[in-house]
């Protein structure tokens, strides 16, 4: 099983909470670095960790959830050595996966229901990267 890192704002708690528990009784070791609560926060604060915790290697895929996902992302790409995918469906997570080697999802919380994150969230982790052809394209993201 994998050692996953995970995050999210105020607009994700929910979703993260119950995915914190749900990743844990498939054997996954979970790391949750907050928020811990509903109340207002920003995203920046838990993005950031969650990247260099997974930038690092001391986790090998990385879990961000917040409204639209968009900040979470922005935050996480900002690390060299993260690629954060927005996804919104099952075939977003695995294509991101297959293609471009993302090592975080971000979730929308506010635009799918939690059955799909779940749905997603496993495609996201059991895809393997296809290399070949992708991986000269994965080389070239870094600045």
């Amino acid at each position: 099983m994998s050692k996953i890192a995970i995050g999210g704002d105020h607009a994700g708690y929910e979703y993260k909470s119950k995915l914190v528990a749900w990743l844990e009784s498939k054997g996954h070791t979970v790391k949750d670095f907050g928020t811990h609560n509903a109340d207002s926060v920003d995203y920046p604060d838990f993005a950031h960790p969650v990247s260099s915790a997974v930038e690092s290697k001391e986790y090998d895929r990385g879990v961000l959830v917040c409204g639209s996902a968009n900040g979470v992302a922005m935050a996480a790409n900002k690390h060299q050595g993260v690629r954060a995918a927005i996804c919104w469906q099952t075939e977003l997570a695995e294509l991101a996966r297959l293609h471009n080697d993302a090592n975080i999802i971000c979730i929308p919380s506010r635009f799918v229901n939690y059955d799909l994150v779940e749905q997603m969230t496993e495609v996201f982790l059991s895809t393997p990267f296809e290399g070949g052809r992708h991986q000269k394209r994965v080389d070239k993201i870094g600045c």
